[in-house]
């Protein structure tokens, strides 16, 4: 078990926060599971406090929410929240594309022909769990080029969220073979510089990846439903920790 020691609180209640979203984002932690102040505490040997102020902040964030005589939950998945991120996602990347394409045009080029060979080798040696990553980097090669700092943290903000739900998608070979076809197009319509194309091409892109989210996603809540009643409730503080913090 890796351990972390911290001395100063402040960085503590961060870490913690991190930690926790971190497992929130990845599904680690899945929808509707009950958070439970103190065996998180007791899990990552730490205080309550830091621990509470983590659930906060976490449901500003909108990742859990506060139920009176219940606690913390995580929570559910939602349709409409997927269509909202990916609407949002896609007019942010049409900008962030068209900003690069004025700022950074050829480096932008260069790096995402890179990156798509770069995924093909991965992917066919690693399988596709080796996506991820790759996937991570093609979007942001875009965002960064825009020389938008702020455009770069909403779209990084915005696929941390829809991590939440792509964790089981990603993982299929067919989704992944057509997402790398996407960036194909993507690339192209850059390559070209022609905006519309490149509008279409994103468009394109973010509708087939919506389609393997909600099929995925939902077709999990299915199977979650469908086993209540035969497995015990669980909870974080039931769950082996991935890291410890030290402090208070």
């Amino acid at each position: 078990m890796r351990r972390l020691v911290i001395k100063r609180s402040k960085t503590i209640r961060r870490k913690v926060y991190e930690y926790l979203r971190e497992k929130l984002l990845n599904g680690e932690i899945p929808p509707n599971e009950h958070l439970i102040e103190p065996k998180i505490a007791k899990e990552i040997k730490t205080s309550r406090t830091p621990v509470r102020e983590a659930l906060h902040n976490l449901e500003l964030e909108g990742l859990i929410e506060s139920i009176p005589r219940v606690g913390y939950i995580v929570k559910p998945i939602s349709r409409e929240e997927v269509e909202e991120i990916c609407e949002i996602r896609s007019v942010i990347e049409m900008l962030g594309a068209r900003w690069a394409v004025e700022k950074s045009h050829n480096k932008l080029i260069q790096e995402l022909e890179e990156n798509i060979r770069t995924t093909e080798k991965k992917v066919s040696e690693e399988g596709p769990r080796a996506f991820v990553e790759m996937d991570a980097q093609f979007h942001e090669s875009i965002a960064r080029h825009s020389k938008s700092q702020r455009l770069l943290e909403l779209s990084q903000t915005l696929r941390r969220h829809m991590l939440r739900y792509r964790i089981e998608s990603i993982y299929a070979m067919d989704n992944v073979l057509r997402a790398i076809e996407g960036h194909k197009g993507i690339l192209e319509a850059l390559r070209k510089g022609d905006l519309e194309e490149i509008n279409r091409a994103i468009q394109f892109h973010l509708r087939q990846s919506k389609k393997d989210i909600l099929r995925y996603a939902f077709q999990e809540e299915v199977i979650h439903h469908s086993e209540v009643g035969n497995k015990p409730e669980r909870s974080i503080g039931e769950t082996n920790s991935a890291a410890t913090l030290n402090g208070s």
